[in-house]
């Protein structure tokens, strides 16, 4: 098996993953995830308002209970929007394990990003697709997908929902935080408006089966 970046060894699986991420701060001045697995139970969570939020600058993953597990800061100045992805909480001195930026700095939604891994010889990713649109793949060096961004379904309806709700699959062995935190530095690369993008749209493949989860979702 290919050796894989792990951030976090507790998010490592034996099976595909298939979580659903919802973008939670429609109507607040901030940034906001909540992941759930297919049991409906809550994953990861990552928020950027309220009288606590952090600097834009700065980006932590959190699991369910507040712990952080990865941290993206931006890297300035770069032309290239150019994040550097630390283990747990980032301190003074820590040296980041891994960067994201886009591959060209002209275009922006379809151009592909590169993941540069530090301190291990032939590890890297491409990330290809267009995440605006919930449409894309992130490729090992082998060029094998290890993690897919695409549109949910509803399995009652078979209608596909609007991009503020989401899959995020992660294929075995790959690290699911690490996988998460990609999410989070395309969801700033690719900023732009979800009050305008709330309408659900007809299905052009047929539905998956979706497990329900917990918290409502809107639609």
């Amino acid at each position: 098996m290919r050796e894989e970046l792990v951030v976090q060894e507790g998010y490592v699986g034996n099976e595909e993953r298939l979580l659903t991420v919802l973008k939670t701060s429609l109507f607040f001045n901030g940034d906001g995830f909540a992941v759930y697995d297919s049991k409906g139970q809550l994953v990861f969570r990552f928020d950027s308002y309220g009288p606590r939020a952090r600097d834009k600058d700065e980006l932590v993953l959190m699991d369910p209970n507040g712990r952080s597990l990865l941290t993206l800061r931006r890297k300035k100045p770069s032309l290239h929007q150019r994040w550097e992805g630390f283990r747990g909480e980032r301190r003074d001195g820590d040296k980041p394990v891994f960067s994201v930026k886009r591959s060209s700095i002209i275009g922006r939604a379809r151009t592909s990003v590169a993941v540069e891994v530090y301190d291990k010889a032939g590890v890297e990713y491409l990330i290809e697709g267009c995440f605006p649109q919930r449409w894309c793949k992130v490729l090992n060096a082998g060029k094998e997908a290890v993690a897919e961004i695409r549109r949910k379904v509803d399995p009652t309806t078979s209608v596909m929902l609007g991009k503020e709700v989401f899959w995020l699959c992660v294929k075995p062995g790959f690290d699911s935080a690490f996988a998460m935190g990609l999410v989070l530095a395309l969801d700033q690369m690719n900023g732009e408006d979800y009050f305008d993008d709330r309408i659900v749209e007809a299905v052009v493949q047929p539905a998956a089966e979706d497990p329900e989860i917990v918290s409502p979702v809107p639609v």
